[in-house]
């Protein structure tokens, strides 16, 4: 496959014709929607010749109970995993299970192949990442016997496959206790044929400060689990100034600093599969942006008037627009933006990768993945 970016005057015809690619799959690749209109810098996956991917790589990704069945259908068979976000616990080392229900996903992506995930998160009563629950888990060695026992009764009446932890937030003083944890999850299902996987905070730098980053110790957390994901994401955010969500020159920096203690082999980048459209001037602790799916930025851009361009040091696409009397910056993924990504699994040999999140369909996405690669299972 290739990648076209749209110039002015283009239409699907016209790139059908200067590509020699089927004007119906043009359209189906990049979800169009008729009267099939096109935005200036609009990157476009265009199918090619034969498939021949050099290697194979793991894929996973996070979906929550609510997903779509179509999406998660569409989906499945690209993935090796489906993380299901997420079940939760209280101070006796209860499992608190999704408001949901998840074994509809279970047996789901059991008939593609796909093994699912059990995600576990420290969530407390106000939704949010809880350190003092890690702590008061973390420190209690009954607490966690408990919890692993009735992790692996959930494992197996359930049908998971494995324990992702993604617990954030970790205070410095339990970072030692937490890496314990994890070691001791993965002594106990190890055994049982189940893998236990811990997400990570993107850090450049062992002594890197702040509470995102001490209480994780790479080394030490790569030696215990059976693989990590590095969550290169969220430099652009909710909350926080209109940029890259996940900048090439930034995600590359966490990996150059992950391999040096964490073998390739068992690290997953972490790939966002959506973007944000912030309201300027931004203001921090006032501006908030609303997240948006890959293909709804497109269709912004389409709908605004918008040129899309392209930044060349974070590869990733982003636009200006005005609506209501208010400019708005948009930035988000696109064909060229994970290229540069899929080319960084390649170049440090990594695992492969894990999305956050699977919930909105991006077709080229996994087109262009599995254009690359071919996906465990």
């Amino acid at each position: 496959m290739e990648i076209y970016v749209v110039q002015s005057g283009d239409t699907v015809d016209s790139i059908a014709s200067q590509t020699g690619a089927d004007v119906s799959q043009i359209i189906a690749y990049n979800q169009l929607i008729y009267p099939y209109a096109l935005a200036v810098g609009q990157a476009l996956l265009i199918p090619g010749g034969s498939r021949s991917p050099d290697r194979s790589i793991y894929a996973g990704g996070y979906a929550y109970p609510f997903i779509s069945q179509w999406v998660l259908e569409q989906t499945l068979p690209y993935l090796s995993d489906l993380y299901v976000f997420s079940y939760g616990f209280n101070t006796d080392g209860e499992l608190i299970a999704p408001q949901l229900a998840d074994d509809w996903m279970i047996s789901l992506a059991q008939s593609y192949g796909t093994r699912p995930i059990l995600t576990l998160t420290p969530f407390g009563e106000d939704g949010n990442f809880n350190n003092q629950l890690i702590s008061a888990l973390v420190n209690s060695q009954e607490t966690i016997r408990r919890l692993i026992q009735n992790l692996l009764t959930t494992l197996e009446n359930k049908g998971y496959g494995g324990v992702d932890i993604d617990f954030e937030y970790i205070l410095a003083e339990d970072r030692d206790a937490f890496t314990a944890f994890v070691e001791a999850v993965a002594q106990a299902l190890r055994p049982l044929g189940y893998q236990t996987t811990v997400a990570l905070a993107p850090k450049t730098s062992a002594d890197q400060t702040g509470l995102l980053y001490q209480g994780k110790d790479y080394p030490a957390l790569g030696a215990a689990a059976d693989a990590v994901l590095l969550m290169t994401y969220e430099w652009g955010y909710t909350y926080g100034p209109n940029m890259a969500v996940a900048p090439i020159n930034q995600v590359h920096r966490v990996v150059e600093y992950a391999v040096t203690e964490i073998p390739p082999q068992k690290i997953n980048l972490g790939i966002p599969n959506y973007g944000y459209d912030w309201p300027l001037p931004y203001v921090r602790g006032t501006t908030k942006a609303t997240t948006i799916n890959n293909v709804q930025a497109v269709r912004i851009a389409i709908q605004q008037g918008a040129v899309i361009q392209y930044d060349s040091l974070a590869q990733s696409p982003y636009f200006n627009y005005t609506q209501d009397g208010i400019l708005h910056e948009v930035w988000f993924e696109d064909v060229r933006s994970l290229q540069a990504k899929f080319n960084l699994i390649k170049e440090f040999d990594l695992r492969g990768c894990v999305y956050w999140q699977i919930m909105q369909w991006f077709r080229a996405n996994w087109l262009l993945l599995w254009d690359q690669f071919y996906i465990t299972k």
